[in-house]
């Protein structure tokens, strides 16, 4: 069991960063994007190939990292100067992503089994929440600068953003790009954990980061920059743990794609339920006062 906890919190710290990708397109830009799918791969392919080409592993995650940049570019460009819908685009990019990524490893997968790479002889959960809570901080700070703003405003109201001389077009391409930088990051390091890296180990990946982001929010809330990006942190080891309690109870590997559709399903309907029972009590204790309050006025209008 200690053992199945330390891999999930070691997990969730590695797929956190993939969290936070995700949560700039779908909570800050309201961009629908897919390509992350494929980024993600992108990310472990180019770290797998050089580091058992014999390139350093720190400059293999970069490149990976750049890899995934150039990726999100490539869809924000698609959608916002060849006009493709949002959410087409980031599947165009997908699909494209899954031929340049076998293109990229030459197979369909590659061990890194006895290569030196940034996990290798590291205590990961001294080392990963530094890493984590930096690349928060980072973008925590990032959102606030100007660039960071238009950014969230661009989410918020396009065309009043646009009002204002910014070009919407070029903060778009901007989030996407680095949105999906942190994911092909997040793919670099999961391969160098996972001593391998393969083509379809993004499938999936953008209903985790969903499910991360979701119920991050759904318990910690997101009432500020700062406190949302914690939450996404904290909500991609919640989900890990969910995983990790769901294969201890005799659920099969297989299964998880059903367990992460049902965790996003009710993770989604859950505040929805919660609010409508909460104005249904509301509703009850307002008629209850009513219903106190009739005699005592007839009362009064009878003195009277």
């Amino acid at each position: 069991m200690l053992y199945a906890l330390t891999g999930s919190l070691e997990s969730g710290m590695l797929y956190a960063i993939m969290a936070l990708g995700v949560y700039i397109t779908f909570r800050i830009l309201n961009f629908p994007d897919l390509t992350v799918d494929g980024s993600f791969t992108t990310g472990g392919a180019i770290a797998a190939v050089m580091i058992a080409g014999g390139t350093s592993p720190i400059i293999a995650t970069i490149a990976a990292f750049i890899g995934g940049l150039i990726a999100g570019a490539c869809t924000g460009i698609l959608h916002t100067k060849g006009k493709v819908n949002a959410l087409l685009a980031g599947i165009l990019m997908m699909i494209a992503l899954y031929s340049i990524n076998l293109r990229i490893m030459g197979k369909a997968n590659i061990s890194l089994l006895g290569t030196d790479t940034l996990v290798t002889n590291v205590n990961m959960l001294l080392v990963m929440p530094i890493i984590v809570l930096l690349i928060k901080f980072a973008l925590d700070w990032f959102l606030r600068t100007d660039l960071g703003l238009a950014l969230r405003a661009t989410g918020d109201n396009p065309r009043m953003i646009r009002s204002f001389g910014v070009n919407t077009d070029n903060t778009i391409i901007t989030g996407v790009s680095l949105s999906n930088g942190l994911v092909a990051l997040s793919g670099a390091l999961i391969a160098q954990y996972s001593a391998f890296a393969e083509i379809t180990m993004g499938v999936g990946m953008i209903v985790i980061g969903l499910a991360s982001v979701i119920i991050g929010e759904a318990l910690f809330g997101a009432r500020t920059v700062v406190r949302a990006t914690l939450a996404v942190l904290i909500g991609a080891i919640v989900y890990r743990l969910i995983v990790a309690l769901a294969l201890r109870v005799g659920l099969e590997a297989t299964d998880m794609k059903l367990m992460t559709a049902l965790i996003v399903i009710v993770a989604l309907t859950l505040p929805m339920v919660r609010g409508t029972m909460r104005q249904k009590a509301l509703i009850r204790k307002r008629a209850a006062e009513l219903e106190q309050a009739g005699p005592t006025d007839a009362a009064r209008g009878g003195g009277i």
